[in-house]
């Protein structure tokens, strides 16, 4: 932790502070695991402010950090720094909070906006981070490989979702990354269909993209099957739809720009005609939080660096027929592109 908060230093001014307020940076930061804090960090001082409910723990988890409880924290701690520009997270913070905060610090102090200097480490993963990562999407393909047994035309999407939820959670799974996507049939073809009481029937697509937080860390994937036999349309889609994948993962490395890899899946899927049904961008950078920066889209400008962890995600969808996506977690070490998804790739029809 103390190495992040030393690179976070580097990028700040002498009379520059940052105070803290969103549970991804707070953990980040230092380990504690409780979103009712702040953290205060400058070149002279390195705080946690919170309750009574957490004094605790905070002391416990955020070590080497003074701990502060919230009833007199602010007020201490504003005239103690000698840093005159107080950063906060302009994407986190209420208009009611910034006012109250606001209304805390000294005459000659005043709050800026620092949200892209907060985060910029984040987008570089260590290889602790990695692994944490790689656990959790190993759980994520143990899921996959499960539930494929219990899925049947009968079902509802629910209980897929259900199924593949407990099953991760059984494994060691804290919590969801997000709320399960399980589309089948016409509802398929919402990228964001979340479970539904809807019946399987034989022959539906079954999209299913889940995944599970493990210490902290995210992961994502995404495998669309047949509930029976897939038919020549269902399978066309499908394999456009692999392809774009398996091309654009096959060009990841450091130094392509991110809108160049999303430029090879967009171009497979538009040269085959479905270039309008393809919304969405390629993919996008999973860790604390399940969206992160960067991503592969057509207007992000940055290139892969190591210790990038990325989704790749190309989809079809076709209102009033179905979709197809199919979503791998790649991570870049050593220079290396390394696929952390591990579940079979090719159509699966299930009998």
């Amino acid at each position: 932790m103390h190495n992040r908060i030393d690179k976070l230093r580097e990028k700040l001014h002498d009379n520059e502070a940052v105070l803290i307020s969103g549970y991804p940076n707070i953990f980040y930061y230092s380990g504690f695991t409780s979103e009712d804090a702040y953290l205060l960090i400058s070149h002279d001082i390195c705080c946690i402010i919170t309750d009574s409910r957490y004094i605790i723990q905070a002391k416990e988890q955020a070590k080497g950090f003074v701990v502060m409880d919230i009833k007199n924290g602010f007020n201490k701690v504003f005239s103690q720094t000698n840093a005159k520009y107080i950063g906060y997270e302009e994407n986190i913070m209420s208009v009611h909070e910034y006012k109250r905060l606001r209304a805390k610090l000294r005459t000659n102090q005043d709050l800026v906006e620092m949200q892209n200097i907060i985060n910029e480490q984040r987008k570089i993963k260590d290889a602790d981070e990695i692994k944490k990562i790689a656990e959790a999407e190993k759980i994520g393909d143990a899921a996959f490989e499960y539930v494929l047994k219990e899925i049947r035309a009968g079902k509802t999407e629910r209980e897929i979702a259900l199924m593949i939820e407990f099953f991760m959670k059984k494994q060691g799974a804290s919590a969801l990354s997000f709320d399960t996507i399980a589309a089948s049939g016409k509802r398929s073809a919402m990228p964001h269909g979340v479970a539904t009481d809807k019946v399987i029937d034989k022959g539906d697509f079954l999209t299913l993209d889940f995944g599970c937080v493990f210490e902290g860390y995210c992961s994502d994937m995404t495998r669309t099957v047949v509930v029976g036999k897939a038919d020549e349309h269902q399978k066309e889609i499908y394999n456009i739809v692999l392809h774009a994948q398996t091309a654009a993962i096959d060009a990841i490395q450091e130094g392509v720009k991110c809108s160049a890899i999303d430029a090879i899946a967009r171009d497979i899927i538009k040269n085959a005609g479905y270039g309008d049904n393809f919304g969405h961008g390629l993919g996008h950078s999973v860790g604390i939080e399940i969206h992160e920066s960067p991503s592969f889209a057509p207007k992000c400008g940055e290139t892969v660096k190591n210790g990038y962890v990325m989704s790749v995600e190309p989809g079809i969808y076709i209102d009033g027929f179905g979709g197809v996506r199919i979503e791998d977690l790649i991570s870049i070490e050593n220079g290396q592109t390394v696929n952390l998804t591990h579940s079979p790739k090719e159509l699966i029809e299930l009998k």
